[in-house]
């Protein structure tokens, strides 16, 4: 997803979910600064290396993809951008360990590790809300790819398709240009140069399909090979409304004493009222939907959501003595809990490709920072 969900959207589904006008923005900065939060971010503040929660094209292209360089690679992308659905899903057939541990890794929505996802986040700051809606909307918009570079599961071929809104079909065409934009009118999207091997960063994610994924407009239809070349269908559309519901279920359950998040249901009661202008904004045929979702923001809370500013909270954290109860303090700690959840969740399935997990009563290979974390974790229990 883009910025136009993961901060503006994201401030509509908190303000609708009950929160104030400054917490829904402490939740939407949160949820936008974990597609900002680099190792090259933390380094000009002097935070925790074990934060970063995303990662430069500069970095990925100096990413070494030794087994150790994937496990950085795989703990970043997928605890925070494509969780995975099911860690002991089996493909059809045999198959060697190695893809297996691949396959386990595809994110979909509304798995256990979605459930976990909001359930730390219970009881802690409003950035770990933050953090935990950018995860649970990307399980949405980020469907049938996974978070470790693998060809034979993230590829794209000549068989990809947009289905247009009276039905018919546009065979999509992929170019490799960095600098240049998607042409929507043509619907000739730019996408991560081919490569043949498997642990390519180019084949991470869904880069051979671009930003295509990340528009809430498009429905499309391609052949997976992790599928059997089935054809898929991934309706944009209703998979990003579903993703807002939902958000606004997880964000009302934080606030609930004793509350439960529940995976498979979204409060349309909220958004019964304003459903004709939120697919409004969902199906507008725009790569960029800041201004639309930042109008009905505005409408809703009737105040002004300022710019999204991923400098703003520099200063204090490298002027703080305190650190940990600075904001930017305050989202590290949230996103290292995560990335150590879901770490140790696929390390204890059996699968070694996001490294290995901490314990937080033994000293492990694991995370880095690993006192903070206990103490941050220990705080969540005694909360």
């Amino acid at each position: 997803m883009n910025k136009d969900f993961h901060y503006y959207a994201t401030y509509c589904a908190a303000f609708l979910a009950g929160y104030d006008h400054e917490e829904s923005m402490i939740i939407a900065y949160s949820d936008q600064f974990t597609d900002v939060c680099t190792a090259a971010y933390l380094k000009s503040v002097k935070g925790p290396r074990s934060a970063a929660t995303t990662q430069l094209q500069t970095e990925l292209l100096d990413a070494p993809t030794d087994p150790v360089g994937l496990q950085n690679i795989t703990r970043i992308w997928a605890s925070f951008h494509f969780l995975p659905y099911d860690l002991k899903a089996k493909p059809k057939g045999l198959c060697s360990k190695r893809y297996l541990h691949k396959y386990r890794l595809i994110c979909k929505p509304n798995g256990e590790l979605v459930k976990e996802t909001v359930e730390l986040a219970r009881g802690k700051t409003l950035q770990a809300a933050g953090i935990a809606m950018h995860v649970l909307a990307d399980t949405w918009a980020h469907s049938y790819f996974a978070g470790t570079p693998s060809l034979v599961i993230n590829n794209t071929n000549y068989h990809f398709y947009e289905i247009m809104e009276d039905g018919t079909r546009r065979q999509i065409e992929f170019k490799h240009s960095p600098s240049a934009p998607d042409d929507l009118d043509k619907s000739i999207y730019m996408n991560s140069l081919y490569q043949s091997n498997e642990n390519s960063i180019m084949n991470l994610g869904h880069g051979r399909a671009g930003h295509l994924p990340d528009y809430s407009f498009v429905k499309y239809a391609y052949l997976p090979a992790w599928d059997d070349y089935n054809e898929m269908v991934k309706d944009n559309p209703s998979d990003y409304h579903h993703a807002f519901c939902q958000m606004i279920t997880a964000l009302s359950s934080l606030r609930e004493e004793g509350g439960v998040f529940e995976t498979g249901v979204y409060d349309t009661e909220k958004t019964t009222p304003y459903e004709d202008r939120i697919k409004e904004i969902i199906n507008t045929r725009k790569a960029d939907l800041c201004d639309e979702w930042r109008a009905f923001g505005e409408e809703l809370s009737g105040e002004r959501i300022e710019d999204f500013d991923p400098d703003k909270h520099k200063q204090e954290y490298i002027l703080a003595e305190e650190k940990k109860d600075t904001f930017l303090g305050s989202f590290f700690l949230a996103a290292m809990a995560q990335k150590s959840m879901v770490t140790d969740r696929i390390f204890k399935s059996h699968n070694l490709l996001a490294g290995y997990s901490v314990e937080y009563d033994k000293r492990r290979k694991g995370i880095k920072d690993y006192r903070k974390l206990v103490e941050y974790m220990t705080e969540r229990d005694e909360a």
